[in-house]
């Protein structure tokens, strides 16, 4: 997965989304990573509060450069991060991509 880290994602408007084999293949290569509810979700748990909100920042700052944003849960010491991508009614390369820049967040 670590090659999508250095793409960037499209506009995806009237493509269809992932498959459920193409999301599966594509959670093979994503540690961490799992199907929830039509999304991808990975849960991230830190030592303490400033430590977490760190993380949150850098992710806002990929979402905003991405223009492809999450639904985060937030709480002392963990962030648990969902991707999905509205515009296509389900799961996308987006997400996979902003999957593993935020992987790449940390060691």
């Amino acid at each position: 997965m670590s090659n999508l880290a250095t793409r960037r994602c499209q506009p995806l408007e009237g493509q269809p989304p992932f498959t459920a084999a193409e999301v599966q293949s594509h959670l093979a290569t994503a540690p961490g990573w799992t199907l929830v509810d039509g999304a991808i979700q990975k849960r991230f748990d830190f030592p303490d509060y400033h430590r977490t909100m760190a993380f949150v920042n850098a992710l806002a700052w990929i979402a905003h450069v991405e223009d492809h944003h999450p639904d985060l849960l937030v709480s002392y010491s963990r962030c648990t991060v969902r991707f999905n991508t509205h515009s296509v009614g389900g799961i996308s390369i987006n997400d996979f991509i902003c999957a593993a820049k935020v992987d790449a967040l940390l060691p």
